[in-house]
């Protein structure tokens, strides 16, 4: 385990436990491919964990759409540091959710089961990170109205991240981000590896008509 050690260092033994009970009641409750089991380091644990390179000291996060914990609960391991927030619409993965949070002893999480949108109003976030959730034209549409101005959103993309980033450009602008670019993160300890969408916003996001004003969370 060297490059785990050298990833998660003093956390290994919780990221180990996470990595026990993805492999059996995250298979047993459709959250993880049976497929994955053997890869569930390098493919998974190790390729959130690298994202946690790019996130500032004591950052307020959130993760869309969490799902079984990636990257939020893998980034809550390896970042004590953060304050994260694991946004999940469904019954069956915040009930997972939860049950890591307290298996864990994660003191830095709290698990929201509710869908972006829904929680806009709430939320003034300093990054939004998200994993196989959507193409990037709607992900930042949940993402954005979650982040104060300044704010990061971290997309996790595959091969089709520069397509994306391109795709989503009208919806950038209406949104008034910043800076969008391309990253790469944990090189030499993932292969390939991690590639980051990270738009950052500039502007409090332009929101319909009637919708009520952004409050701190």
């Amino acid at each position: 385990m060297g490059i785990e050690s050298e990833v998660f260092g003093d956390a290994l033994p919780v990221a180990d436990r996470y990595a026990k009970f993805l492999a059996e009641a995250g298979v047993e409750r459709g959250l993880i491919g049976p497929r994955e089991v053997d890869r569930l380091w390098e493919r998974h644990l190790i390729n959130c964990a690298v994202v946690a390179e790019v996130i500032p000291e004591r950052a307020r996060v959130v993760d869309i759409g969490s799902g079984a914990g990636l990257p939020g609960i893998v980034l809550a391991i390896v970042r004590p540091d953060l304050s994260i927030t694991l946004l999940e619409p469904l019954l069956r993965r915040t009930t997972f959710l939860n049950e890591c949070v307290e298996m864990l002893g994660l003191t830095n999480v709290v698990v929201r089961r509710a869908r972006a949108e829904e929680v806009a109003s709430e939320f003034s976030m300093d990054v939004a990170t998200a994993r196989a959730v959507a193409p990037l034209e709607r992900l930042a549409r949940w993402a954005l109205p979650l982040l104060r101005p300044g704010g990061e959103l971290l997309a996790l993309k595959g091969e089709r991240a520069a397509a994306e980033l391109e795709e989503a450009q009208p919806v950038l602008k209406r949104f008034g981000v910043r800076t969008t670019e391309l990253l790469q993160v944990g090189r030499g300890k993932v292969d390939p590896p991690t590639t980051l969408v990270r738009v950052v916003a500039e502007h409090a996001p332009r929101r319909a008509k009637g919708s009520r004003k952004k409050r701190s969370s």
